[in-house]
C-alpha cells in the first residue's frame, strides 16, 4: 500500500504542497500574545514567581536566566533567518522547501517567546526589581511603553510574532524572501542597542554591529537549515544525494560572504575603540591583531575544506555518502565559527584603549549628528575627510569583486566583455563608495550645499557609470541558470525585470516621473529630516536617489534587457523635460528665504561657512548648476546610441541589398514609375 501524497503538480509540473490549517499559522502569534499578557497582568506575573520561593532581588534566576534567554533568541533568529533565505534562494519547490519554511515559522516562534523572556529578565536586571515585586508590572509596563529602548524590545516581540505567522503561512520562494524583511528589520533595531548605541563614532558601529548580526546570523542560521535539508531528502528519491549536494554547494559562496562581513565588523568594531595606530601594541590591540590573523588563517582553512567538500558531494554515489560529508563539514564550520567567537570573546573582555563611555561633548554639532563638526570645506578636505559607511563601503567592495569575477569568467571560456563596461562599473563603485564615506557624507550631515552634492553624484552620477556597465547582462552570461526549479541570482533578476512591476517602474515616464517628483516627495515632506536623523533613513535615502537615477539612466541609455525604450528623439525630449523639472527646482531653492529642516542645519553651530539660508540657496546653486553636466554626459550618451543605431541600420540595409541585389530599391523606382504611368493620360 502505498502512502498519501505530501505534494500534488502544478501544471508546470512543480509540485505543491497544501497550506498549512489556520490554527498552526496562529499558533506562534498567539503563543506571544499569551506571554506578553502574562508579563503585564503584574499580579499573575507577581505570583508565579512567589510560587517559586519569592525573591527580593533579581537574584539567579535573572542571573542565569538572562544569559540563557539571550543566546536561544540569538539561535532562534539566526535559524529563522537562514531557512527563510534557504527557501527563497537555495532550495526547489516541493518537501524540503515545506519542512524548511516550517522550520523557519517555528525557529520564529522561539525567538518571539524568548524574546518576552528576555525582555522581562532584562528588565529586571536594569531595574533591580525583582520579578516576584508587586512593583514589577506597572514598571515593566511603563518600560514598553514610555521608554524608547523598552519600545524598541516590545517591536521585535511584534515583529518575530509577524514572522511566525508568515513563514508558517508562504508556499513559495517569493513569499519567503518577503518574510526575509522582517528579521532582517528587528536585527537592524538590534544594532542600534548596547555598545553601538554610546560608542564614539555612533554610525560606525551601528553599520559595524548590523553587518556582524545579520552575518552571524545567516551563516550560522543557514547551516541549520541545511540540516533540515540533508535530513528531509533521501525518502524515496533517486537524485535525493545530487539535490542536498547542490544545495550545501549554494550556500558555500553565501558563507563566504557571512564570513567576510563578522571579519570585517569585528575589526571595526574593535578599531572604533582604538585612539591610533600605536594602540596596536597594547593588549587590547595584540588581540585584535591576533584575531585578524586568525581569521584570515580560519576563512583560508575553511573554504579549501568546503570547497573539498562540496566537489566530493558532488561525486556522492547515495545518500548516505552525502549526509556523511554533510556532517564534516557542519562540524568544520563550527569549529570555525567558534574559534572566531572566542578570540572575540578574549577581545571584549580586554579593556579598550578607548573607553566605551558616551563622549562628553555639548557642542550642537555633535549632540545634533553624534560626531565632531569637522573642518570648513576646501577643495582638499572633499577627499580627505571620511567617514566611514561600513554598509556600502562593504557593498562596494562586494560589488567590485562579484562584476570582476563575472568578467573574468567570460573571458575564461573565450567569450568577449567590453572593457569600458568593466572600467564604467568600477569607477561607479569607487564613485559610491567616496560619495557615501567620504567628504559628502561627512559634509552632507553638517550643511545643505554639502547634502546636495551627495544628492546629485549619488542620483546623476553614479547611476550612469552603472548602467553604462550592463550588469544584468553580464550577469545573464557569467551566470548559469538552474534547472531544478530553485531560484539563484539570475532568476530573481529575471524575475524582477520582467515582472508587472518591474516593467511598470522601468517605463520611461514612470521613471523620470519617480527621478524627478520624487525630490519635492523628498525635500518638502518629513522624509529629509527622517533622513537627517535617523540612519535607518540616511540608509533609505541613499537607496533612493541612486535607484531613481538608475531607473532614468537606465530608461535612456540602458543596455540591458528592461522597458521597451521610446525613440530617440522621444529620448531626449524627456531628458530635457526631466532636467527642466530639475533646474526649476534648484531655481526654487536658490530664491527661498525659509530654511528646510531649520532645527537641524539652523542649530549646528558652525563658526565657518555661510549662514544656514545662505548655504541652502548655495544649496540650489548645486543642484541646479552642478546637475547640469550628468545631463549634459546623458545626452550625449543618447546622441552616440542615435547614431551608433543609424550605423547599425545602414549596415543591415547594405548587407540585405547585396544578397537581393538591391530590391528594395528597385521596388520603389518601379512603383514611382507606375505612379508616372498614371499620371501621364491627365497631362
Amino acid at each position: 500500500m502505498t502512502s498519501t501524497a505530501t505534494a500534488v503538480a502544478r501544471p508546470g509540473g512543480s509540485p505543491s504542497v497544501p497550506p498549512r490549517p489556520w490554527w498552526l499559522v496562529a499558533a506562534g502569534p498567539g503563543a506571544v500574545l499569551v506571554a506578553v499578557l502574562a508579563v503585564l497582568l503584574a499580579g499573575a506575573y507577581s505570583g508565579a514567581f512567589q510560587a517559586l520561593g519569592g525573591f527580593t532581588d533579581p537574584g539567579a534566576l535573572v542571573r542565569f536566566g538572562l544569559p540563557v534567554t539571550t543566546v536561544l533568541t540569538e539561535l532562534s533568529v539566526s535559524v529563522t533567518l537562514g531557512a527563510l533565505v534557504t527557501a527563497a534562494c537555495l532550495v526547489p519547490p516541493g518537501r524540503a522547501q515545506s519542512k524548511v519554511l516550517a522550520a523557519a515559522g517555528a525557529a520564529a516562534t522561539v525567538w518571539a517567546v524568548a524574546a518576552v523572556a528576555q525582555l522581562v529578565l532584562r528588565y529586571a536586571n536594569v531595574s533591580g526589581v525583582s520579578p516576584a515585586a508587586p512593583s514589577f508590572g506597572p514598571g515593566l509596563g511603563q518600560f514598553v511603553t514610555e521608554l524608547e529602548l523598552g519600545r524598541l524590545y516590545l517591536a521585535i516581540i511584534v515583529v518575530a510574532a509577524l514572522t511566525s505567522a508568515l513563514a508558517m503561512a508562504v508556499r513559495g520562494p517569493v513569499g519567503a524572501l518577503w518574510t526575509t524583511l522582517l528579521p532582517l528589520a528587528a536585527l537592524a533595531a538590534q544594532s542600534t542597542t548596547g555598545h553601538a548605541a554610546g560608542a564614539s563614532d555612533h554610525e560606525l558601529a551601528v553599520g559595524a554591529m548590523l553587518m556582524h548580526l545579520v552575518g552571524a546570523a545567516l551563516w550560522v542560521g543557514g547551516l541549520g537549515a541545511l540540516v533540515v535539508v540533508v535530513l528531509v531528502r533521501g525518502e524515496g528519491r533517486s537524485d535525493d544525494g545530487r539535490a542536498a549536494a547542490a544545495t550545501v554547494a549554494r550556500f558555500s559562496p553565501v558563507a563566504g560572504w557571512c564570513f567576510a562581513a563578522v571579519g570585517v565588523s569585528g575589526v571595526l568594531n574593535a578599531w572604533i575603540r582604538m585612539a591610533s595606530l600605536g594602540d596596536l601594541l597594547t593588549p587590547y590591540g595584540l588581540i585584535l591583531l591576533t584575531k585578524v590573523v586568525l581569521m584570515v588563517a580560519l576563512g583560508a582553512v575553511g573554504f579549501a575544506h568546503r570547497a573539498a567538500v562540496v566537489d566530493r558531494l558532488g561525486r556522492a554515489a547515495d545518500q548516505g555518502a552525502v549526509r556523511r560529508l554533510f556532517w564534516r563539514l557542519l562540524a568544520v564550520e563550527l569549529l570555525v565559527i567558534g574559534a572566531v567567537s572566542g578570540v572575540a570573546v578574549a577581545l571584549g573582555s580586554t579593556a579598550p584603549p578607548v573607553p566605551d563611555e558616551v563622549p562628553v561633548d555639548v557642542s550642537p554639532a555633535y549632540q545634533l549628528t553624534g560626531a565632531a563638526l569637522p573642518p570648513e570645506p576646501t577643495m582638499a578636505r572633499w577627499f580627505t575627510q571620511w567617514s566611514l559607511d561600513p554598509l556600502f563601503a562593504f557593498a562596494c567592495v562586494a560589488g567590485l569583486v562579484v562584476y570582476v569575477r563575472w568578467a573574468a569568467r567570460l573571458a575564461r571560456r573565450g567569450d568577449r566583455w567590453p572593457v569600458g563596461r568593466t572600467v564604467s562599473w568600477c569607477l561607479g563603485m569607487v564613485v559610491m563608495f567616496w560619495v557615501t564615506s567620504g567628504g559628502p557624507a561627512v559634509y552632507g550631515h553638517v550643511i545643505f550645499s554639502g547634502h546636495m552634492v551627495q544628492h546629485m553624484i549619488l542620483a546623476m552620477l553614479v547611476p550612469l557609470f552603472l548602467v553604462l556597465a550592463a550588469p544584468v547582462t553580464l550577469l545573464l552570461r557569467a551566470v548559469g541558470a538552474r534547472k531544478d526549479g530553485s531560484r539563484g541570482p539570475r532568476e530573481w533578476v529575471l524575475g524582477l525585470v520582467h515582472s508587472r512591476y518591474g516593467q511598470f517602474l522601468a517605463r520611461p515616464v514612470v521613471a523620470a516621473v519617480i527621478f524627478a517628483g520624487g525630490m519635492i516627495a523628498f525635500y518638502f515632506t518629513p522624509a529629509f529630516e527622517f533622513a537627517l536623523r535617523n540612519h535607518a533613513g540616511h540608509v533609505w535615502m541613499i537607496v533612493h536617489f541612486t535607484l531613481a537615477g538608475y531607473l532614468f539612466a537606465n530608461a535612456l541609455v540602458g543596455i540591458d534587457p528592461g522597458p521597451k525604450r521610446p525613440a530617440y528623439p522621444q529620448r531626449l525630449l524627456l531628458l530635457f523635460a526631466t532636467m527642466a523639472f530639475h533646474a526649476f527646482f534648484g531655481v526654487v531653492l536658490t530664491s527661498g528665504t525659509s530654511l528646510l529642516v531649520a532645527d537641524w542645519f539652523g542649530n549646528m553651530g558652525r563658526p565657518w561657512g555661510l549662514p544656514a539660508i545662505d548655504d541652502q540657496q548655495r544649496g540650489g546653486a548645486v543642484a541646479w548648476g552642478i546637475g547640469e553636466l550628468p545631463t549634459l554626459a546623458l545626452a550625449i550618451a543618447v546622441a552616440v546610441q542615435w547614431t551608433t543605431s543609424d550605423e547599425r541600420e545602414a549596415r543591415r540595409r547594405d548587407r540585405k541589398a547585396d544578397r537581393d541585389g538591391d530590391a528594395e530599391l528597385h521596388a520603389y523606382n518601379d512603383m514611382l514609375a507606375k505612379m508616372a504611368e498614371r499620371d501621364e493620360p491627365r497631362r
